[in-house]
């Protein structure tokens, strides 16, 4: 085996704009190798070449003699066997229809992850497509208006793609984009259902007074947001949709989509919306003295016009992502909760993403310039 990628020196993506200590120590050549043997299709391991910066999980680059491939681990805690079946039962479906996206390796069984000691794991065969954005972090904007309007190009692909793929939402787990909170007709009920399904989260917002702050996000962007989305037809989702997680050609167009890690029933606005949270923003400069400058409308504009190339959206479709889109981090922002407070125990980060992420995000709208952001997109990138 020849020389392999440092896990000594390997920082992952924090909460904020530096680069921190993982929690999940890197994949080991060792490690590997036990995990490879478990899959028939898997050539012998020559060099782990790279250590991916995401932090909720550990992944590496395996170079083989026949091919490379991708390794990811879970803490059994975030991802079981059966949490993984679900979206890669969902890639294999979206694949089956066209779409690009990296090919999940099975083991001897037929399935499709690996569940050894503490950790989960499953493999992928590396896909098509450079990976320009792999070491930028979520709510990195995109390059140029011509990939924004790709990436809408894609999702609008897959989204049509995802279309007879009829598995329910997903089981309760951390780190799933959900649609169980703006979709509801009470949503200060359904948030208190989320909640105590979730124990840590629960014990987290124990000491919390959050139903008054809750109720004056939704005085002030929810009404009337329950029966707009009931128009709208369920779909599994992508729910991450930012520039790392797409493989891109030379030409400045998406080779390949992979991490469906959030992937979950919801619907297409939501995935939009959700898309343009993901890249439209500077978030992680929110409270630095720049909050009047982190939006990129013609950014959220390209992408919708590449989105409207494949599937246009019309004015009540239109509608639903400007509606959802103030409030539609909160789900994930929840999950990030559960999991920072319950699975890796950092009181710090989940405060960060409650009072920075979930409402820092959701109020930012209320101000002169998030009003004027949705202005923009409502007038086609006029203000006023």
């Amino acid at each position: 085996m020849t020389a392999a990628a440092s896990t000594t020196d390997h920082l992952v993506h924090g909460m904020g704009l530096a680069l921190e200590a993982p929690v999940w120590p890197a994949i080991t050549s060792h490690e590997a190798t036990e995990v490879l043997a478990r899959y028939p299709g898997a050539a012998p391991i020559e060099a782990l070449r790279w250590h991916s910066p995401r932090p909720f999980s550990a992944a590496t680059l395996i170079e083989t003699t026949g091919d490379t491939l991708l390794l990811k681990r879970h803490d059994r805690r975030v991802r079981t066997v059966a949490g993984l079946a679900e979206e890669h039962a969902f890639i294999a479906h979206l694949s089956g229809a066209g779409m690009p996206v990296p090919e999940v390796m099975l083991i001897r069984d037929g399935a499709s992850a690996v569940a050894l000691g503490d950790w989960t794991y499953e493999l992928h065969r590396r896909a098509a497509g450079d990976d320009l954005y792999r070491d930028r972090q979520s709510w990195t904007p995109f390059r140029s208006a011509q990939h924004a309007h790709a990436a809408g190009v894609a999702l609008a692909r897959l989204h049509g793609a995802s279309r007879g793929f009829d598995a329910p939402a997903r089981i309760v787990q951390p780190l799933v984009a959900s649609f169980h909170i703006l979709s509801a007709t009470d949503p200060i009920a359904a948030m208190e259902a989320y909640v105590e399904a979730r124990p840590a989260l629960a014990t987290f917002l124990a000491g919390r007074r959050w139903r008054s702050r809750w109720s004056a996000l939704f005085a002030a962007f929810g009404e009337g947001l329950a029966p707009l989305v009931a128009g709208r037809r369920p779909l599994w989702t992508h729910n991450d949709w930012h520039p790392s997680n797409l493989l891109w050609t030379a030409q400045g167009t998406v080779e390949t989509v992979f991490d469906f890690g959030l992937a979950d029933r919801t619907c297409a606005a939501y995935d939009l919306a959700i898309a343009i949270e993901r890249t439209a923003f500077a978030w992680l400069e929110l409270g630095t003295g720049q909050d009047d400058a982190i939006a990129d409308p013609t950014a959220a504009l390209s992408l919708i016009a590449g989105y409207e190339t494949i599937t246009p959206l019309g004015d009540e479709g239109r509608e639903a992502i400007l509606r959802l889109l103030p409030l539609v981090h909160i789900e994930f922002a929840l999950s990030e909760i559960d999991y920072f407070a319950g699975i890796v125990g950092d009181p710090a980060a989940a405060s960060l993403a409650w009072d920075g992420y979930l409402f820092g995000h959701a109020e930012w709208f209320l101000s002169a310039a998030g009003r004027d952001f949705l202005a923009a997109l409502r007038n086609g990138g006029r203000t006023r």
